[in-house]
């Protein structure tokens, strides 16, 4: 598989837009969500670790999942993260993970997952029964947010209504959304949302 962030990972953590969007993100995650010291979080799409960095002394391990090894290789690097974060190189949807998560966040990854349903699907079956989902990415706009012709983009953000219909589709309930940023470009506004929800428990 071709790494498609090969080349930006070198310079990813150097952006400044990439950091304050990063903060926005893990900002809101931590005011919305009750982090403790023994959950067990998937970072889904962790690249560098901006939004690891975040929540990593708040619980007891993250498992950061991504199919850049490049970007994973730079958080790995980052010594405040080692004996917290480890990394996992996969395709999650094709290759589950052996373990569970009390929660799963991501930012801004979602939009680069051609299927989004069967994203969906994947993260419930990696969910605890009553783990939470914490996910952030564009609300849907006009295709402009990318430049023209970059490549492993898939969809020009969300319908907050349509995202919602596949939450509770995979069992995801009391679904939320919170605007955690706005991004500003000349005369256009683009809003990231943050959505949380909560795997449903299995009947008694």
């Amino acid at each position: 598989m071709v790494d498609l962030f090969e080349e930006k990972a070198k310079d990813w953590d150097k952006d400044d837009f990439k950091t304050r969007l990063s903060r926005a993100i893990g900002t809101t995650m931590l005011e919305r969500l009750d982090f403790t010291a023994d959950m067990d979080i998937m970072d889904f799409g962790a690249g560098t670790g901006l939004i690891a960095g975040h929540l990593a002394p708040k619980v007891a391990h993250i498992a950061a999942v991504d199919i850049s090894q490049a970007m994973l290789d730079r958080l790995a690097a980052k010594p405040e993260l080692r004996g917290k974060v480890d990394t996992l190189c996969q395709d999650i949807m094709d290759h589950p993970l052996p373990q569970k998560f009390d929660v799963i966040v991501s930012a801004m990854a979602m939009h680069h997952v051609e299927d989004t349903d069967k994203l969906i699907e994947s993260f419930a079956a990696h969910l605890k029964a009553g783990g939470r989902v914490a996910l952030a990415d564009l609300d849907h706009e006009d295709g402009t947010f990318h430049p023209a012709g970059t490549t492993g983009v898939f969809h020009a953000g969300f319908k907050r209504d349509l995202l919602q219909r596949l939450l509770n589709k995979h069992g995801i309930s009391d679904v939320q959304f919170v605007t955690a940023y706005a991004v500003e470009r000349g005369d256009k506004v683009f809003p990231i949302f943050l959505v949380l929800g909560q795997k449903s428990a299995p009947a008694a």
